[in-house]
């Protein structure tokens, strides 16, 4: 067992990995419309958005922190690029530029709170989450664009091609994300930093780390990732509106957990995110095609989450 805990703490991506392919193999048994093509493709643009927004809460959970913002910053990035596109008549790139600055405003607002005051993460984005919810209703009045009055650039990331599936070009994002970050995270002086800050943070200090600089960075990142997760928002839903993802914030931190990263930082990465993400997409899919309720499909979310975190915390005692 103490093999199997090092393993598991080393590579924290093969628990959720078995998860994932046990979940598809009994749930393409219990109901064969579960493996059929147009089902997997639905759950792929599914998983599209919270595997994004699972992203940039991993980036904040890997420095011990956490973001309960991200849904509520990414639905006001998307109406923002709406109302600028449709209500001011802007041009899509134009719009695209003005819901990117949104995001990364909401990065640098929670990560100048959390440096420069010291103020937890979990206050700061639990008070910014209710902020970014006013702010999008009133800049949007509780009204809906429709993706008919928005430029084609804008609904981009909804359009699908085919490759054995449907697939959307915002799957194709997201995938291209996770590489990027992937390489960042584990090839780059940043990333290490990350790690570093997130495993202790007066021990990063002391080798020279600006701990705070790394910490600012990390939101103003995860700012832009939610931008781009507002973005293939927009295209899924083929237009903005306010009351979008509403479980957003919950269900990307889910993703992050039931993948392996640890909330206590300093380890984890994003595959496991994406794994974490699937896991979540198969298990409310499969649910609902075996006929159970909604309620029942949280529930089991729910026991996921907490049997990851227990696994978090029998892993970490081989430190």
């Amino acid at each position: 067992m103490m093999r199997v805990r090092a393993v598991l703490y080393r590579y924290p991506a093969i628990s959720p990995a078995i998860v994932l392919v046990i979940s598809v193999i009994i749930f393409g048994v219990i109901n064969p419309r579960f493996l059929a093509p147009n089902n997997l493709s639905l759950i792929t643009q599914q998983v599209a958005v919270i595997g994004t927004l699972g992203v940039a809460e991993t980036l904040v959970i890997l420095t011990a922190g956490i973001d309960l913002s991200v849904g509520a910053a990414m639905v006001l990035s998307s109406v923002v690029i709406g109302n600028a596109a449709a209500g001011m008549g802007l041009p899509g790139v134009v719009a695209l530029l003005l819901g990117l600055l949104t995001g990364l405003a909401t990065g640098i607002i929670n990560g100048l709170l959390v440096t420069r005051l010291n103020l937890p993460p979990f206050i700061v984005t639990l008070g910014t989450l209710s902020i970014f919810t006013a702010l999008t209703l009133l800049l949007s009045n509780g009204a809906t664009v429709q993706g008919d009055k928005l430029p084609d650039i804008v609904t981009w990331t909804g359009t699908t091609f085919h490759l054995g599936v449907d697939i959307t070009f915002g799957v194709l994002l997201m995938l291209l994300l996770y590489v990027v970050i992937s390489f960042v995270l584990a090839r780059t002086a940043w990333g290490r930093h990350v790690y570093a800050v997130g495993d202790d943070k007066e021990a990063a200090r002391l080798t020279g780390i600006r701990v705070n600089r790394v910490l600012l960075s990390v939101y103003v990142v995860a700012g832009a990732v939610v931008a781009l997760a507002a973005w293939i928002q927009i295209g899924r839903d083929f237009g903005s509106s306010p009351n979008a993802a509403v479980d957003a914030n919950l269900n990307a931190i889910t993703a992050v957990v039931i993948g392996g990263t640890s909330l206590f930082g300093g380890r984890g990465n994003v595959w496991g995110t994406l794994l974490g993400a699937l896991i979540v997409g198969v298990f409310r899919n499969g649910l609902a095609l075996a006929g159970l309720d909604v309620l029942y499909q949280t529930l089991a979310v729910g026991i996921l989450v907490i049997v990851a975190v227990s696994i978090d915390q029998w892993i970490r005692k081989v430190r």
